[in-house]
């Protein structure tokens, strides 16, 4: 069988709580665990730098996409495979496209326009690949409640409802994907 990659969305925050830093490195373990390839941002800290050292410890592999203007002070000096790119633009393409799947993990502004980004690929039928958000300890509930109020004034069609799939931990998620991939 061949690998699969998933994109993994998260942050580059060194300040955030550390269950978040946490779960990452878990995501990363699990991911590499179960043969899948991890395809991310490129950085060698925060929340980024948790899942990719999460699945380089397991001996997975880790695809990071990088914009050369990030390269010196941010990259994970150890990548499997890295893609440098002009742009943020590109990273995000070309992150996604290469990928069959995505996880949001919590995340500032960066990751919250990524994945809203996918979202919105994936309504306009451009993508065709299963959007993961894992919402711990409810950090993603506003942004839910916000897809609610959007159902309900009628500028998204509730059959959108259907392009993510919200998981509350690391288990969850990874018993989703045993069940879409393994």
């Amino acid at each position: 069988m061949t690998s699969k990659r998933i994109c993994v969305y998260c942050a580059s925050s060194d300040i955030c709580d550390k269950k978040f830093l946490d779960a990452g490195q878990q995501l990363g373990e699990a991911l590499a665990r179960m043969n899948i390839t991890v395809v991310y941002g490129g950085a060698q800290q925060g929340v980024m730098g948790a899942v990719a050292d999460g699945a380089l410890n397991a001996q997975g592999k880790v695809i990071g996409w990088i914009p050369k203007f990030m390269k010196n002070e941010l990259l994970h000096p150890g990548l499997t495979e890295v893609h440098e790119v002009e742009t943020i633009h590109i990273r995000k393409h070309g992150m996604m496209m290469n990928s069959d799947g995505i996880i949001a993990l919590p995340g500032g502004t960066g990751t919250v326009e990524e994945l809203m980004e996918a979202i919105t690929w994936k309504r306009l039928d451009l993508i065709h690949i299963p959007i993961f958000i894992i919402n711990i300890d409810g950090f993603y509930n506003p942004l839910l409640e916000l897809f609610e109020n959007m159902f309900n004034e009628r500028f998204m069609n509730r059959e959108l409802d259907n392009h993510w799939i919200v998981v509350k931990s690391i288990d969850e998620i990874i018993d989703k994907l045993k069940l879409l991939f393994i």
